[in-house]
């Protein structure tokens, strides 16, 4: 009898142990594909948005600190824009001392330093502006916001423009396009959170 019951609890054992662990895997799947709700709010948002995969991928990091708050997530999406720019001025900066471009390609590559330079002011102001938002003139502030993000947008086309016009390598055209084309969709998208803000 005692025999018995041992093979019983000794067969009985593995099976628990494999009920548990199949519990535990299930649980533990479950809750890592659901998505916290911070992280849901920023998916939501940036569906609404010109390039969405660009903006979720980019404010991913920023996911719990901006939580569900709008204003935060517009501030957010300035800054990546703004440090997109900064990063694209030094790109083009070091391509304007490079050996060997031509007289027209140093140009324009010094005209589109110029607008990039300008487009970082427009979005340094634009960050500032949405960080100190509040007051009773809220509508006219963020239409401030939206007329420096338009002119940051403006000032990357102006400089893509500039290659259409000259004969540049295409390296270099495609080095200084990959930095402009960066900073224009995290602007994009920046202006359309900032477009959905209501107050």
């Amino acid at each position: 009898m005692g025999a018995q019951t041992l093979t019983s609890h000794g067969t009985l054992l593995p099976l628990i142990i494999i009920i548990i662990m199949t519990n535990m895997h299930t649980t533990m799947a479950a809750s890592s594909s659901t998505p916290e709700p911070h992280n849901s709010y920023l998916l939501r948002a940036c569906n609404s948005t010109t390039y969405p995969q660009i903006c979720y991928k980019s404010l991913f990091s920023y996911a719990s600190t901006i939580n569900s708050n709008p204003q935060k997530l517009c501030s957010y999406a300035l800054s990546v824009a703004l440090k997109a720019a900064r990063n694209a001025s030094s790109t083009v900066t070091k391509l304007s001392k490079r050996n060997g471009l031509t007289h027209s390609e140093a140009l324009v590559v010094k005209d589109c330093i110029e607008n990039i330079r300008d487009s970082i002011d427009e979005l340094k102001q634009s960050v500032s502006a949405m960080n100190n938002l509040g007051g009773a003139n809220m509508e006219y502030q963020l239409g401030d916001i939206k007329t420096w993000v338009n002119a940051a947008l403006t000032d990357d086309d102006t400089c893509m423009e500039g290659f259409d016009e000259v004969k540049v390598s295409l390296y270099v055209k495609n080095a200084i396009s990959k930095s402009i084309v960066n900073i224009a969709r995290l602007a994009s998208n920046a202006l359309s959170l900032t477009n959905s803000l209501n107050y």
